[in-house]
């Protein structure tokens, strides 16, 4: 069982946008400089990243993407924030 998580994210409004940076990210475009235009989350500024995180520290949708998704492959996942896509960069 993994304890910690590391991601990046995009928090935008609309489910549509979200599904659009996808499509985006799926052609090549970069995660830093999307995250950076688009998110409404203060990571923005670091280009979505959240760093390194614990095990039920993220709200539980969030959670359970950063602890069982596909490492490195953009995924759309809705909280009560928002629309998300996360990127989990690793796991420990």
């Amino acid at each position: 069982m993994y304890k910690t998580a590391a991601a990046v994210h995009i928090l935008v409004k609309h489910k549509e946008q979200a599904e659009d940076i996808i499509k985006q990210l799926n052609n090549g475009a970069n995660f830093a400089q999307l995250a950076k235009r688009f998110s409404s989350c203060p990571s923005a500024k670091k280009g979505g990243d959240l760093g390194e995180f614990k095990k039920g520290q993220m709200v539980p949708a969030f959670d359970k993407v950063a602890f069982t998704g596909q490492l490195l492959v953009p995924h759309l996942v809705k909280t009560k924030f928002g629309w998300h896509v996360v990127k989990v960069l690793y796991r420990t």
